[in-house]
């Protein structure tokens, strides 16, 4: 026998199924929200790492000039003279007693023939004077001659030796412009100013060139008067040019005073000779650098591990909750890839390294893995 459903309980059963799947879905949502309440998710995976302490250089950094040690300035000893010729320039390497310039020696030879001529006369002319004198000492006891006969021909023979030095001065003289005709190196070193033109005919003491003596170079650094007392010389310092390479000299000497407007005094490094010209440090250049003054321990940790935020610098503490602190750091000096932290860190914290940067304060964190850092690797 068939049985025939009424409409309307079917749809208060079918009601009823929908309310219970309503019912369920909601208390399984609710089972969800509770599970996760209960179990956040982390936000980052990072791994962490520990302060190491290192050995790192004290340094002193300051400001400059490059100049020359020494500058020399040759100039002419000649006077009136033609300039034949001109055998260097601005930037050539020169040795000691090497000819840079030629002057015309025409008149000048002709001086040192007549020179040489009058000398020969001087000599003849004393000569007889001498013979003269002779006889006359040899007259004067028989009184053939008056004594003051006598006397002129032994004052001609002293005049005529006179006269012999005086010419041979003379020729002397001459000589020594002959040899002021070449102008030569007073010293090895690099050529940094050319005034010398061919053709020209200058006086005593014009600037023919300038050389930069044994070329060598000085850094003349300034520091300050609280600064002063931290170095010494023979102190090594570090000087970058501007084409950023790196050149090493060593402090001669620390100037005695200070200047009295700025308050800073110099401080003089000698520098390598620049006579192959290929120096990066130029003569006039401004360059920076640093006194290295030794070193000391510090507590550093990897670059990577403090953000930077606001103008400040920041780590983050794992804590035992997996959740990190954010911590204000100083930081110090740097070597490689690690930074020091003066203050701000204690020295057994765990601090997050990969995905600092990403981090804020209070973040559930997971925690995959800690590099262990060696002391000294770290200082290397």
């Amino acid at each position: 026998m068939k049985t025939i459903r009424h409409p309307r309980a079917l749809a208060i059963a079918l009601g009823a199924a929908s309310l219970c799947a309503v019912i369920a879905l909601a208390t399984i949502n609710r089972a969800d929200a509770k599970e996760e309440k209960a179990a956040p998710r982390p936000a980052l995976s990072v791994t962490t790492t520990r302060p190491a302490t290192a050995s790192l250089p004290i340094s002193l950094t300051a400001n400059g000039s490059i100049a020359a040690w020494q500058d020399a300035v040759i100039g002419s000893e000649s006077n009136g003279l033609r300039l034949n010729e001109v055998r260097v320039n601005v930037g050539d390497v020169v040795k000691k007693g090497q000819v840079l310039a030629v002057f015309a020696d025409e008149t000048v030879r002709a001086d040192i023939e007549g020179a040489r001529a009058a000398l020969l006369e001087a000599k003849a002319n004393a000569l007889e004077s001498k013979a003269n004198a002779d006889r006359a000492r040899a007259l004067e006891s028989s009184g053939a001659l008056s004594a003051q006969q006598v006397t002129q021909y032994v004052t001609g023979e002293q005049t005529g030796a006179a006269r012999v030095q005086s010419a041979q001065a003379t020729l002397t003289q001459q000589q020594l412009r002959l040899k002021y005709t070449q102008v030569t190196a007073p010293d090895s070193g690099v050529i940094s100013a050319r005034g010398a033109t061919v053709g020209a005919v200058v006086g005593v003491g014009t600037e023919l060139f300038r050389m930069i003596r044994q070329g060598r170079l000085e850094w003349r650094a300034e520091v300050t008067a609280q600064d002063l007392g931290r170095i010494k010389a023979g102190t090594r310092a570090i000087v970058r040019g501007a084409s950023g390479l790196e050149v090493t000299g060593k402090v001669r000497v620390v100037a005695p005073s200070v200047d009295p407007q700025t308050r800073l005094a110099l401080i003089y490094v000698d520098l390598p000779p620049a006579l192959s010209g290929d120096m990066p440090l130029k003569a006039g250049m401004f360059a920076s650098g640093r006194f290295e003054l030794g070193t000391s321990n510090a507590l550093t940790v990897p670059q990577q591990s403090i953000a930077v935020r606001d103008g400040f610098s920041y780590v983050y503490r794992l804590n035992a909750d997996s959740r990190v602190s954010q911590l204000k750091v100083t930081t110090g000096r740097r070597l490689g890839d690690r930074v020091e932290i003066v203050g701000g860190l204690a020295a057994d914290a765990p601090i997050v390294v990969t995905g600092a940067g990403f981090l804020n304060d209070g973040d559930l964190v997971r925690n995959i893995a800690t590099p262990a850092v060696a002391p000294a690797k770290a200082a290397r």
